[in-house]
């Protein structure tokens, strides 16, 4: 049977992440739309999102994806990538608040990284631009044959705070530990780019490809 994954078209690097998935399981039928009516009909979604949650939750609500997403998370497996994984979230502080989708309670706060400097004497960059090492705080599908410490990508200023903590399964430093994959029931998400992070991030894309939660 064919595997519809749906794209969710919103704001972000659509093309990549079509492209990474197509490259994990080149059997699945992936399509890049924000019609209510694809998001019915996929067998698995993967919300990516660049630059201002605000916008990306804008996008999401004009467009009708918003509620298609919302009916979609309560039966079917749902992937958020980078301000993706944000918007799951109750709020962000960027823009003074902005209301996310409330699909896992916490907020999502900015790096104080003020004074703060790295192992080599320089100071902290914010946005986090690069490869960091994620640390998997507990078992999960999606890291089924990932090492632990293995390197992904990212690029973001703010990250996502649950207030459950059994909500996170993976963290990485930067002036501190901080949540960045969290996953709960049929939801996964990761603040870096799988689509960015060479063989681990396929494998990822692959693991959540065939998860079946």
């Amino acid at each position: 049977m064919t595997n519809k994954i749906v794209v969710v078209d919103g704001l972000g690097n659509l093309r990549s992440v079509a492209q990474a998935l197509r490259a994990a399981a080149p059997e699945a039928d992936i399509l890049v739309s924000n019609r209510a009516e694809d998001i019915d009909a996929a067998d698995r979604i993967v919300l990516p999102g660049q630059g201002a949650m605000r916008d990306c939750m804008r996008s999401l609500r004009e467009s009708g994806a918003e509620d298609a997403l919302l009916r979609a998370v309560k039966t079917r497996p749902v992937m958020g990538v980078c301000v993706g994984e944000q918007m799951l979230f109750d709020a962000s502080e960027e823009n003074e608040g902005t209301p996310g989708l409330g699909l896992l309670p916490g907020r999502v706060v900015r790096f104080q990284l003020d004074g703060k400097l790295q192992s080599d004497g320089s100071r902290f960059k914010v946005p986090q631009m690069g490869w960091n090492r994620v640390r998997q705080t507990r078992a999960h599908p999606l890291w089924d044959g990932v090492e632990d410490g293995a390197y992904f990508y990212f690029v973001h200023s703010y990250y996502a705070a649950p207030e459950n903590r059994d909500d996170t399964i993976g963290e990485a430093d930067y002036g501190g530990m901080y949540t960045c994959a969290v996953a709960r029931d049929n939801l996964v998400a990761t603040q870096f780019h799988p689509e960015k992070s060479a063989a681990a991030g396929l494998r990822l894309y692959r693991n959540f490809i065939h998860w079946n939660p």
